[in-house]
């Protein structure tokens, strides 16, 4: 494209466009073909938190990744010194933009051996929180409420089995 036709304010902007596409393939690419199996490698043992959160009409949150296919509950890995409580806290805020106001209630813990040797990941509840701006990072692509009897295509079937278990108040299964 001929530069001098356009102004440089809008090859800058082309520019970025395309710096921040490539930057979005290359985290795509390093999380699923270096980071996770790194992890699994240096790792005997990984711990994960995930969170339940319900609005006012009981619609539930959900994320949609760009490295993993479906819709899931928000969460991540917990941290070296960091508590399961405040590593909710912290991915619910990085992911959808959801600040809890009160302390999130522990639901379960759950043996994730199936997905993945060694993990286990604890499931809060939260449902006392606000919700700041959010728009689509280069890890979650959408993150929504939606009705507990309309989830999208595509949940996964863990978080399938997560929201029953709260929705219908029986017991946590010991693996995700």
């Amino acid at each position: 494209m001929n530069v001098g036709k356009m102004g440089k304010r809008q090859h800058h902007l082309l520019v970025s466009d395309h710096q921040a596409l490539a930057r979005k393939v290359l985290y795509r690419i390093g999380s699923r073909v270096i980071l996770h199996p790194w992890f699994r490698l240096t790792r005997g043992m990984s711990f994960g938190v995930r969170a339940l959160v319900r609005d006012e009409d009981g619609r539930i949150l959900l994320v949609r990744h760009s490295y993993a296919p479906g819709w899931l509950l928000p969460g991540g890995g917990v941290e070296r010194g960091e508590t399961a409580e405040s590593a909710v806290i912290r991915e619910l805020h990085e992911e959808a933009g959801v600040v809890a106001q009160g302390r999130p209630q522990l639901f379960g813990f759950y043996c994730n051996e199936q997905q993945f040797r060694g993990d286990h990941v604890a499931l809060y509840l939260v449902n006392d929180f606000r919700c700041e701006p959010f728009t689509g990072t280069p890890e979650i692509l959408e993150a929504r409420f939606f009705a507990g009897d309309e989830l999208p295509d595509g949940t996964s079937p863990g978080t399938r089995r997560r929201i029953e278990e709260v929705t219908r108040g029986t017991a946590p299964d010991l693996h995700w």
